[in-house]
């Protein structure tokens, strides 16, 4: 249940629908006082929207800033969350790889560093229907092995269906490998402050290291601040969707 509400969640805060709900309301109280008041908020809200630098700026505030190599250490394992493959995506003979590919290359390019002994893929399917796919966990071990990482380097956890389950799962996993010790944590930068609270919050203490950044070092031009852009929206929605995600994640105790 916890699930799907948090699919329908996701579709409601999108600040995109606020912005179409507030044009149908305009329309619909056309002949009242509040037509104005409602074209006013929308385009306010379009303006805020479309703002590349507010958008930067709150993405600079929330992400997890970036480890350098040189601070990390020797680690036994690394954990790569998944969530950055399209699994419905057909003909089914490859991988595709969406935004955050960054997870990957650089869980590799610590190994080939060797910063971490072997890397744990945690992730199954985020399907809504539960359609028959691959685990996400099985199509970056591919990507993997194709990279020339043994397979006894690599441990598959391919349950999870969000970053609680991530936790958990890796978890139960790591029971059985009473070799691995120390652990660093590789997801998205915007991602990894919930995801390093559900580790803790089931024992596990691991290191960071935030991969797939949206965001871009601050600027001091006017065209940072005043040029409107078409990728903005979506970033506030991507950035929107993890702050409510960790909120109620603090509300259900599950980050810590």
């Amino acid at each position: 249940m916890f699930f799907v509400l948090s699919k329908i969640l996701d579709f409601l805060i999108s600040p995109m629908l606020w912005f179409i709900g507030l044009l149908l309301l305009a329309l619909l109280l056309r002949h009242t006082k509040w037509r104005n008041r409602l074209l006013v908020a929308a385009v306010g809200l379009a303006l805020l929207l479309t703002n590349a630098a507010l958008v930067n700026e709150a993405l600079l505030a929330w992400e997890v800033p970036p480890v350098r190599l040189t601070s990390l250490g020797h680690h036994d394992a690394g954990i790569l969350l998944t969530g950055i493959t399209a699994t419905r995506k057909s003909p089914h003979d490859r991988v595709y790889v969406a935004q955050g590919a960054d997870r990957l290359l650089h869980t590799l390019w610590l190994y080939r560093a060797g910063r971490i002994r072997k890397i744990i893929v945690s992730g199954g399917s985020g399907d809504l229907a539960g359609a028959k796919v691959r685990a996400e966990a099985q199509e970056l071990t591919t990507l993997l092995r194709l990279a020339g990482v043994p397979q006894q380097d690599i441990l598959l956890e391919k349950n999870s269906r969000n970053t609680r389950e991530n936790a958990l799962n890796t978890k139960a996993l790591l029971a059985r490998h009473p070799d691995i010790k120390s652990l660093v944590l590789i997801t998205s930068a915007f991602h990894e402050r919930r995801a390093l609270g559900c580790f803790r919050a089931v024992g596990l203490q691991p290191a960071v290291f935030p991969a797939s950044y949206y965001s871009s070092d601050r600027q001091t031009t006017l065209t940072y601040w005043l040029v409107p852009s078409d990728e903005a929206p979506r970033l506030w929605s991507v950035l929107l969707h993890e702050m409510v995600g960790y909120a109620v994640y603090r509300v259900l105790g599950y980050v810590r």
